[in-house]
């Protein structure tokens, strides 16, 4: 029986981003029907692998996107997708790398979460055709896979950064996104959007609970904890405005993140 560290390496060494998304819901499909053993002995690549396009700019290079012309929500929708794409990657990388320390439980959430990834990548994808446009068209932020070079080392550590920072941190800007594009009058671009972003609320979920739960089995203040690896490992900063509404919903109340934002 084929193993789910090498069904998760498989994933992450396929470049072409239609055929990702394709393998990281067939990784979901064969886990949910037992065709996978909970062994996770394969060796995560250091980088997955991914197209020629979109070309991968620094921050500070990164074009400017222009208010709500369609070609200034055609770079947030691209931005988006990418965003998605690397998404993808997190979720698979977690599993294949940490599955083995954990209960079936925990896989079955972190499949889910890539299965989710893929379905948004896809529709974010699908818009841009709609418009015109495709993903690759355009640079993309070159940055996202360094909290998970960050983290490759600590199971603790990779929960702490991307869901309870990285995913956290679209919660408190989707609504907003959201909003311009309904102003814009582009409804079928907020509809994904805000499916989207009810499902990160899922994502957050898991995340501040099985931190929790691995902060109790190994007898650690789970709020010190977070904040000691956010200060060490995540790179950026805390900045307010926050959604404490939907962090709150997610299980990341404001006794975690409101001592260190700045």
């Amino acid at each position: 029986m084929p193993t789910l560290g090498e069904a998760a390496r498989a994933v992450l060494l396929t470049p072409d981003p239609h055929a990702k998304r394709r393998a990281a819901r067939a990784l979901a499909r064969s886990w949910r029907r037992g065709d996978l053993d909970h062994r996770c002995d394969a060796p995560m690549p250091d980088r997955p692998a991914w197209p020629d396009r979109p070309e991968l700019l620094s921050p500070g290079q990164m074009p400017r996107r222009r208010g709500g012309s369609e070609r200034g929500r055609i770079a947030m929708l691209h931005a988006l997708a990418h965003i998605e794409f690397v998404a993808i990657d997190l979720a698979v990388d977690l599993v294949g790398r940490f599955g083995g320390e954990f209960p079936r439980a925990f896989v079955d959430d972190w499949i889910g979460v890539a299965a989710d990834e893929a379905m948004h990548f896809a529709l974010l994808d699908r818009r841009l055709r709609q418009l015109g446009s495709f993903y690759g068209e355009l640079p993309a932020h070159a940055g996202l896979w360094e909290a998970a070079e960050a983290t490759a080392d600590d199971a603790l550590a990779r929960l702490a950064i991307v869901p309870m920072v990285l995913e956290a941190r679209g919660l408190d800007v989707t609504p907003a996104t959201v909003d311009r594009f309904r102003a814009a009058g582009d409804e079928a671009s907020a509809k994904i959007l805000s499916r989207i972003y009810n499902d990160e609320i899922r994502h957050v979920t898991a995340g501040t609970a099985w931190f929790g739960r691995k902060c109790d089995e190994m007898g650690f203040n789970v709020v010190e904890t977070w904040q000691s690896l956010v200060k060490s490992r995540f790179r950026g900063a805390l900045k307010p405005p926050f959604n404490d509404s939907a962090r709150h919903q997610a299980g990341l109340t404001q006794d975690f993140y409101a001592v260190i934002a700045w």
